[in-house]
């Protein structure tokens, strides 16, 4: 029953996003993870943990507009002291927060791509012991395995 691609997770690239616009019309969601690491190189060592809690009070909001009025609240309080952060933030709010408008029971699996990033590294470790497959129906039987 699954039609159509509504939403496409990656890092921040411009041609990506470009293209899942363009060719596929769906929404593009910048990657969490990849995001809060970006945004943790702004706030320095001793930011770290208080921009990371700071920021995570705008994911943990039932729904895309609370998100979003909270994500502006937490850049308003970082703009004077850590203004590349909150310029940052002032830019990446839509695209960080587009798995908001996904239903709540989808979201934990929507706002990274540390799941699919998991899965080809298993994929990897599985294939690696393995070295020179016989066959292509080799390798297919072992992906296909991993995968189901």
């Amino acid at each position: 029953g699954l039609r159509g691609v509504k939403l496409v997770v990656s890092d921040s690239h411009e041609g990506i996003k470009a293209a899942v616009s363009k060719v596929l019309t769906a929404t593009w969601q910048r990657c969490r993870v990849h995001f809060m690491r970006n945004a943790l190189a702004h706030a320095g060592r001793s930011g770290r943990r208080v921009v990371s809690a700071f920021i995570a009070t705008a994911f943990a909001q039932d729904d895309a507009a609370a998100a979003s009025q909270q994500w502006r609240r937490v850049a308003d309080q970082l703009r004077p002291t850590v203004p590349k952060l909150a310029a940052l933030m002032d830019t990446a709010e839509t695209d960080v927060l587009a798995y908001m408008t996904f239903p709540t029971q989808h979201r934990a699996k929507l706002h990274s791509t540390n799941p699919l990033e998991r899965l080809n590294g298993e994929i990897k470790r599985r294939t690696e012991v393995v070295g020179i497959f016989p066959t292509e129906a080799a390798i297919t039987r072992l992906v296909g395995a991993i995968l189901l």
